[in-house]
């Protein structure tokens, strides 16, 4: 990078002083890429909404898929396998591709037998490889290559059908033998060979009608000399052409009902999948392009054909990865979801990366006024959502406790980010050289931060679950979060040299200032990744829970020794008159008549005296509920916290890598920056997503007073309940209150001398679920909303409606 001349940084090849500057223009055509992605995407929902309407059901869907994968799509690949000219084909392009598969299905594959589970590892390994390095060549991307490239270089369009078979024939083999090794670990007999499970996989491959048909169409290539015989050429042709609309309107279909499935669970998956995907494999993919391809003597055709390495690599998952995905009956839920998300992704990344290619010259100084002013803006409302998640942290008291007090910090580092930014917007327009430079140290400092952060609030999630009885000390890591940045930065202020001409804060400081936030950049990724695989190993939110579960149990069953005898657990039948059996904490409210009267002959009325009424400000059930509330570390979200901040460096430290290695980066080297610039300023929007609605102080509020005013001018009006509540609660009471009281109602102690029958809302959940009154949580969660609505049970002090988490409730009497 010129010291003299900051603007090369935008200047993003030389086509302006080129004479075949208007073969560059003419390379792709944006005209018709536009016309070609609503042709394809229109056609993919008119299938969604076919499905969605039942117009097709999913039974007859999966014959329109048949027809596709067996029929239609085998016949389009030999119809181009024979007419393929392989004299004009660029071969050092085919063999990035093929690197760049490998590359990502290895990095997957080896990720995912380190962090999975033992009861699922090799299957995960297999989909999620293949998933990650499959595109959906043929249906979607090919229309695409079509428009943007058919006018100026129509021999692009070959190399879909050449690059295909990397997947089909060499990587999915891999994918199928990982699967077939779990298959074979779950059946427990071990009875089959190795050598039985590679016949396996090797038949499985041959049994796809798309690899056979590869294999017979080479071979026809050279035996017809690439003629394809009159008597058959209109029959290959009537379903080689049948398969484009028909193969977008059953990835429609497929769409149907799948994000649907999405749980907690597979959220952090399918970020690393789609990253690996849409970000990691099209910057691979042109790299290789880059270092392999030195046979193009011109620079014109070397930087199309890595710009067309990039775009091939955004192309979304295939389809047909789900049917694996049903074949082995594994990670359902998350190749179905990541096929949609990945599908509606693409477009925009596609659109974006091929208008930026077709620009024919950007002014530098406009460039970066608009980068300024994208970062300017985005710093502004990130800053409103900082201010507001910082003061729910505060108001909840969690600052006090580890790891939300180590999450402050990062929020601290992203709000100085932002103000740091907003100034830079100003000072920069000025010529105030000490302005400049403070204002730089504060956005410098302050963002350096934010990438080191991540990685630490990471690690100490890994120490608190590795070393439960070790107290962390929060002042050796405030020291690194803080000295670190503030370290790097005074190093590039002392042998840095100010860049002339530039308002872009990333280039203050020229090279070395790339230098330094590649390597602050590597440290958090490296400290972060290796932390998040870590904790990813085990399984410490669940242990973690059942110690706050087991802690608030010994608060409310220790009894003191004297007394021990009067809290003796008893049955409904048992002795009434030695323990209170409700707790004053609230007066319960009747139910209606018609439920009331199915239970007269069922459980017994719930009496008993109480020595000592229980009050609300001394209820040790409220108590509990109180502590779990300050003492939920909120362990999943800082996971997915850490995750995607960690993700979002992947992209800083692309950026930083192409811009040191490329004296002339390119134009899909603007799209990273801004994509860098969104992911830098707008932290804020995942902090406020992840923290700033917190569920006791604001959400579970809000919903009691919409609760309160929307049931509360209901109450005397009982017997209006709604028809389906009251089936379920009169089916419940009559057939099924005796048998779960038995199950899950436990003697818990609400006072010092009193004790109530109670159970909590995640119990009565799995209990609904194991009966079979619900099929999944959500129908659990409905199901216990109907009954606490109808009156049959209710929370201990009313605070709160029906919720699976663990807060006490009642049955009325």
């Amino acid at each position: 990078m010129e010291a003299t001349d900051r603007t090369t940084n935008f200047n993003f090849s030389h086509e302006e002083e080129d004479p075949d500057s208007s073969a560059l223009s003419a390379s792709m055509s944006i005209d018709k890429l536009l016309p070609a992605l609503l042709e394809c995407f229109g056609i993919i929902l008119c299938g969604y909404v076919a499905g969605r309407t039942n117009i097709i059901t999913s039974t007859q869907a999966k014959g329109l898929g048949n027809f596709v994968s067996k029929f239609a799509l085998p016949a389009l690949l030999f119809k181009n396998m024979v007419l393929l000219d392989f004299g004009n084909v660029i071969w050092p392009f085919l063999w990035s591709i093929l690197i760049a598969k490998v590359s990502v299905f290895f990095i997957v594959c080896v990720l995912t037998l380190i962090v999975a589970s033992p009861e699922s590892r090799y299957s995960k390994a297999g989909l999620f490889s293949i998933f990650a390095t499959q595109s959906n060549d043929f249906a979607l991307g090919y229309p695409i290559v079509e428009a943007l490239y058919q006018s100026t270089y129509p021999e692009y369009l070959q190399y879909i059908y050449l690059v295909a078979p990397v997947s089909l024939m060499l990587l999915n083999p891999i994918g199928f033998a990982f699967c077939e090794i779990q298959k074979w670990k779950n059946q427990g007999n071990h009875q089959q060979r190795k050598l039985l499970i590679m016949g396996l996989v090797v038949l499985q491959v041959l049994k796809n009608p798309i690899v056979f048909m590869v294999v017979i169409g080479i071979i026809a290539h050279f035996a017809l000399h690439q003629t394809i015989p009159p008597f058959m050429a209109e029959f290959v042709d009537g379903l080689a052409n049948s398969f484009g609309g028909a193969a977008l309107f059953y990835l429609g279909l497929s769409m149907v009902g799948q994000l649907g499935k999405l749980t907690r669970s597979t959220v952090v998956t399918l970020i690393l999948l789609i990253t690996a995907k849409l970000l990691l494999m099209p910057l691979i993919c042109k790299d290789m392009v880059d270092l392999l391809d030195n046979s193009n003597t011109s620079a014109l055709n070397h930087s199309s054909l890595s710009n067309y390495a990039f775009l091939y690599g955004v192309f979304p998952t295939a389809p047909s990865v789900a049917i694996y995905a049903v074949y082995y009956n594994a990670e359902l839920e998350v190749v179905t979801s990541g096929m949609v998300i990945s599908t509606f992704l693409s477009a925009p990344i596609m659109y974006v990366s091929a208008w930026l290619l077709t620009m024919r010259w950007m002014d530098p100084q406009l460039l970066m006024n608009s980068l300024q002013n994208v970062s300017f803006n985005i710093s502004i409302v990130s800053l409103v959502a900082l201010v507001w998640t910082i003061t729910v942290m505060f108001l909840s008291k969690k600052f006090k406790r580890l790891p939300h007090m180590f999450t402050v910090n990062l929020f601290l580092a992203q709000f100085l980010t932002c103000f740091g930014m907003i100034l830079w917007n100003f000072v920069v327009k000025e010529d105030n050289f000490i302005g400049q430079v403070l204002t730089f140290t504060l956005l410098c400092t302050s963002l350096y931060s934010t990438y080191v952060w991540p990685g630490l609030i990471a690690l100490s999630l890994v120490l608190m679950k590795g070393f439960e009885d070790v107290k962390l000390s929060p002042g050796l890591f405030v020291i690194a979060g803080w000295g670190v940045p503030v370290l790097v930065t005074a190093v590039l202020l002392i042998s840095g040299e100010k860049m002339p001409d530039t308002i872009d804060s990333a280039f203050f400081y020229g090279k070395p200032q790339m230098i330094c936030t590649t390597v602050v950049v590597a440290l958090g990724i490296l400290l972060g990744g290796s932390s998040l695989v870590c904790l990813n190993r085990g399984s410490w939110a669940h242990n973690d829970q059942i110690q706050e579960e087991n802690a608030a149990e010994d608060l409310v069953t220790e009894v003191e020794p004297e007394n021990q005898t009067l809290f003796e657990p008893v049955t409904p039948s048992g002795d009434l008159n030695k323990v209170c059996l409700l707790c004053d904490c609230a007066p319960p409210q009747p139910m209606p008549d018609m439920i009331i009267s199915t239970n007269m002959n069922n459980t017994p009325p719930l009496t008993g005296q109480c020595e000592n009424s229980c009050k609300s400000t001394d209820c040790l059930l409220v108590q509990v509920e109180e502590l779990q509330q300050v003492a939920d570390r909120q362990v999943a979200r800082h996971v997915l916290l850490c995750l995607l901040l960690t993700v979002s460096l992947l992209a800083n430290l692309s950026s930083c890598l192409w811009l040191l290695l490329n004296p002339v980066p390119g134009r899909l080297y603007l799209e990273l920056q801004f994509f860098c610039a969104v992911a830098n300023y707008g932290q804020g929007f995942l902090s406020f997503a992840l923290f700033g609605l917190d569920k006791h102080l604001i959400i579970l509020p809000f919903k009691k007073r919409l609760y309160s005013l929307w049931y509360g001018k209901k109450q005397e009006e009982q017997t209006d309940l709604p028809d389906e509540i009251r089936m379920t609660c009169t089916q419940f009471t009559k057939y099924h209150k005796d048998q779960c009281f038995h199950d899950i109602v436990k003697k818990r102690r609400c006072g010092k001398r009193t004790m109530v029958d109670c159970f909590l809302g995640c119990e009565l959940v799995e209990w609904l679920q194991q009966v079979g009154l619900a099929q999944d949580h959500g129908e659990a969660v409905l199901y216990g909303t109907r009954l606490e609505q109808g009156g049959v049970l209710q929370h201990i002090k009313q605070e709160h409606s029906f919720q699976d988490s663990r807060l006490y409730y009642r049955f009325m009497t």
